[in-house]
């Protein structure tokens, strides 16, 4: 079969939007497309709320929550926002708010932002393959107001122990945040066995719309809602629900299956397999079911990551470098140094994301791709040979 270009493998960042996707959206674009209503709203209003709340409560289903505790948001950053900064004003107090040093740029530039309005911000110190050491974690915790620590990491793909890390938090009494939008609906999550109180989700890395998430709020837990306007969504978030994107969310929460994981596992191992076939060639993260079923990163030792990326384009490869979103600053992978990785390994890792359309005719393309770039690269490189 004739390859098919592009080969998109820069699905821990965006994804494609699934066909069914689309057209559950096309009827609340064209035909029921007033703003949501409430109980004396006209008939069109009425039908945008109904499906406003059945969206709600799929989304809600996937994780075992209930309908109200589900908040709707324009995404993962505006939820994680939400979630910390919300929490910790509504508390009335001053002290320490805690993460990991791994954590995606949302949730590591807030805690900067209420550094500099008085709280401590602590990041909690992470093992070579990414997992949180509990130890240090626990310790830090003690009187702090919330702790924010993401349930999968898009960089190396370390899926952490919620079960174990909420534990704790309950033991401290410290409200969990966890941004669970790399592993929603590819890793089981089930609120009500786990002691998390807040947890961010996002439609637009599992084929739904882009621009629109949701935040998980266990019931009790108080927030100071960010902006100022007509209440809606709880009476957390102002403005309008963009009801064609959470519809199309939904569908897309409902579409993903156990044989998509299944086979996107299988590809991601592959992938792996041929990649380290190359010399000089380093996994960062670790393997098997603690490793997100679509995330690959490897070094390439010699070579710069920025440039593979710009020579992969060139030839229809779409992929990423460094930390998903720090990239475009072209500074290392905070996430590689924080795992104990050096600066060469950290500038020189890229990072490939699976979908569940990739197929393996793709990943053999890309290490075919892979391969001729770093082996010109370094043929180029005095810094190389003398290695």
């Amino acid at each position: 079969m004739p390859m098919k270009f592009p080969v998109y493998l820069d699905n821990m960042r965006a994804t494609k939007v699934d066909p069914l996707v689309i057209e559950e959206m096309v009827k609340y674009m064209q035909e029921i497309y007033a703003a949501p209503g409430g109980e004396f709203g006209h008939s069109m209003e009425e039908e945008a709320a109904e499906a406003l709340e059945k969206a709600r409560q799929k989304i809600a289903r996937k994780i075992g929550a209930k309908p109200e505790e589900i908040v709707f948001t324009s995404g993962r950053v505006e939820s994680n926002n939400l979630a910390i900064k919300g929490t910790v004003l509504a508390s009335g107090k001053k002290g320490k708010v805690i993460s990991s040093r791994i954590e995606e740029s949302s949730v590591l530039r807030s805690l900067e932002s209420l550094g500099k309005m008085g709280f401590n911000p602590m990041l909690a110190p992470v093992d070579s393959e990414g997992f949180v050491k509990q130890e240090n974690l626990s310790e830090m915790l003690s009187g702090a107001i919330l702790g924010s620590i993401q349930f999968v990491n898009p960089e190396i793909g370390t899926i952490q122990d919620l079960k174990a890390i909420g534990d704790l938090f309950e033991e401290k009494n410290v409200i969990f945040h966890s941004d669970a939008s790399w592993g929603f609906c590819k890793v089981d999550i089930d609120v009500r066995k786990i002691n998390v109180d807040l947890l961010t989700l996002s439609s637009g890395l599992i084929h739904g719309p882009k621009g629109v998430g949701a935040l998980y709020v266990r019931e009790g837990i108080k927030l100071q809602p960010l902006f100022d306007g007509a209440p809606r969504e709880f009476g957390l978030r102002p403005g309008m629900e963009d009801v064609p994107s959470i519809v199309g969310f939904a569908k897309a929460v409902e579409l993903i299956t156990e044989e998509d994981i299944a086979r996107m596992k299988r590809l991601r191992d592959k992938l792996m397999d041929i990649l380290l076939e190359i010399p000089d060639t380093k996994l960062n993260g670790p393997k098997g079911d603690r490793r997100v079923c679509n995330n690959v990163n490897v070094s390439f030792f010699g070579v710069e990551g920025e440039t593979i990326l710009l020579k992969a384009s060139m030839k229809n490869l779409f992929l990423n470098t460094g930390s998903a979103c720090y990239s475009r600053e072209l500074l290392p992978s905070h996430v590689i140094l924080a795992t104990g990785g050096s600066f060469e390994q950290s500038h020189g890792s890229v990072t490939l994301g699976l979908s569940k359309w990739t197929t393996e005719q793709e990943i053999f393309y890309a290490k075919e791709v892979l391969e001729e770039i770093v082996r010109e690269m370094r043929s180029i490189s005095p810094l190389y040979r003398r290695s």
